[in-house]
């Protein structure tokens, strides 16, 4: 299911337009990136966790040339299934 294909299942479940269900959606994606972005997590009871890791450090090599590089920590987003959506999806 892609993002059009998500606004027409939400349109239809909440019989709301498009346009409506399309606006909703964008303002919960701006919401949840927001609070990852400040450092938060995102607790949605039943369907998931979205949270920020932290991803160490790590020496990788080079495909080309073999050769050790080093490659920075970073910040990932990461998501966590809640019992709800495990059980529907089992």
């Amino acid at each position: 299911m892609n993002k059009s294909e998500l606004i027409d299942a939400i349109a239809a479940s909440a019989d709301i337009s498009k346009a409506t269900a399309g606006k909703a959606l964008d303002a919960v994606i701006e919401s949840v990136t927001g609070a990852m972005q400040k450092g938060d997590d995102v607790v949605l009871v039943g369907f998931g966790t979205f949270t920020v890791k932290e991803r160490a450090e790590r020496t990788g090599r080079n495909p080309q040339t073999g050769a050790a590089i080093k490659i920075a920590s970073a910040k990932v987003p990461s998501f966590k299934p809640g019992k709800g959506l495990k059980d529907a999806v089992n």
